[in-house]
């Protein structure tokens, strides 16, 4: 069962966002959590936020255990971009642009061991 969150229209670009979501795609819970935690990105306490959103999702809607849950797909896509200017010297003007990004993240229960993996492993 795959549980997904999105986070749309984050004002960062999504190549410093993809900086922080390659160092926790297919992890685990808790060591996604750890590593954000520690990480010193500005993105890092963003996906945080989006992570613990969608285990919310997964407890309270489909009564998942939480540690049963890893991270199965983080992606992240270019938003709209805002076009601003800078005025400059002699009358000129300089483009500034304010990108913006979306993640999706999607939550994947661990493989449960069947009955006859777990039959052929005893014998």
């Amino acid at each position: 069962m795959e549980i997904n969150a999105t986070l749309k229209y984050l004002k960062m670009s999504p190549r410093k966002v993809k900086l922080v979501i390659d160092l926790i795609r297919y992890l685990d819970l808790v060591s996604a959590e750890d590593q954000l935690r520690v990480m010193s990105k500005k993105a890092a306490p963003v996906i945080h936020k989006l992570l613990k959103s969608a285990v919310a999702n997964a407890v309270n809607n489909y009564k998942l255990n939480r540690h049963d849950l890893f991270i199965k797909s983080i992606t992240v896509g270019q938003g709209t971009v805002l076009k601003r200017y800078r005025p400059r010297a002699f009358g000129r003007a300089s483009a500034i642009r304010r990108p913006t990004c979306h993640v999706n993240l999607v939550l994947d229960v661990k493989k449960q061991p069947t009955k006859a993996k777990l039959e052929k492993d005893n014998k």
